[in-house]
């Protein structure tokens, strides 16, 4: 039940924070492999970017790639937040008083972010896809032009078998490890903080609130660099053989980016991360506590009932 709970959660989130996802990838996309003021500027930040694009393609194009989203949320977090979840209720992360273990929350917090994040590499990939796809005035990286999310798992299988559904699934490992660790790794730690010294323990669902904004500037902070590398990844345009047009693999996008755009390049998408990254750790984190606490009041009722 802990990882339907998690899935749950992280699906009810990304309804509503999926449009920010849409303009972060646009940013990260746009001047690819170009130096400052040697590319057209179709966003020049992420609010001029949600105008564009509501503009250019209708308001409906900001849920691009909607689908794909859900899935990833469902499988990535669901495995993400459940594992952590499953560690915290045996024990696994606190010493015998009950207090939190640094170490082991982040191995596994990371490790639950990695194995989730890998096993919804090929929704991701099709994810960012979606998310790139524009009007040819305002496109930005490589259009792959799919018409819908299992036509376009079934054609990149049919082209190039699982190996291509899991292209770029390799670079996901780094930003899946400090992106899950530094969001749970901060949030729990609030919370705990929050709840030693008395604040707001009245107040479950606030202090829930408070802390999961702290996860979010953590994460936002922490997965910046990492993100945009594997944005360009997956987003990359593939030959026959199913090798990246751009770039041979993680080493070579990094230097790639770092010598056409200096190590500047690696923040694009920072202010995105955050306002897409932030609502999205609220709003998970928040669904999450308001679930397991659902369904906790559910099983006592039921127990209750039991035994009457």
């Amino acid at each position: 039940m802990d990882f339907v709970i998690a899935g749950t959660s992280a699906v009810s989130a990304g309804f509503f924070t999926h449009p920010l996802e849409v303009l972060k990838i646009r940013v990260q996309l746009q001047g690819e492999l170009r130096k400052r003021g040697q590319h057209a500027v179709h966003y020049k930040n992420l609010f001029h970017a949600g105008y564009v694009v509501a503009k250019t393609e209708g308001i409906l194009a900001l849920q691009k790639g909607l689908v794909a989203g859900l899935w990833v949320q469902l499988i990535m977090n669901g495995l993400r937040l459940g594992a952590y979840q499953l560690a915290d209720s045996h024990g696994y992360v606190r010493d015998n008083d009950g207090n939190l273990i640094f170490y082991k929350n982040v191995l596994f917090g990371g490790l639950g972010g990695t194995f989730g994040h890998y096993f919804a590499s090929p929704f991701f990939m099709i994810k960012t896809h979606f998310q790139s796809q524009a009007s040819q005035s305002i496109a930005v990286g490589y259009q792959h032009n799919h018409k819908g999310t299992w036509q376009a798992l079934k054609t990149i299988f049919k082209e190039h078998g699982i190996k291509g559904l899991f292209r770029g699934a390799g670079a996901s490992i780094p930003r899946a490890f400090v992106a899950s660790t530094s969001q749970l790794t901060a949030f729990t730690y609030s919370k705990e903080f929050l709840t030693k010294r008395n604040v707001l323990n009245n107040h479950p669902y606030l202090k829930s609130f408070v802390s999961s904004m702290v996860g979010g500037v953590a994460i936002s902070t922490m997965v910046t660099p990492f993100d945009l590398i594997l944005t360009r990844l997956y987003n990359q345009g593939v030959d026959s053989e199913g090798r990246g047009l751009l770039y041979k693999n993680y080493t070579d996008c990094v230097v790639k980016i770092y010598k056409s755009e200096g190590l500047l390049g690696f923040s694009k998408g920072l202010s995105g991360n955050y306002f897409r990254l932030g609502p999205h750790t609220v709003l998970c984190l928040m669904f999450w506590d308001y679930y397991k606490d659902l369904y906790g009041r559910f099983r006592a009722k039921h127990r209750q009932q039991v035994n009457v």
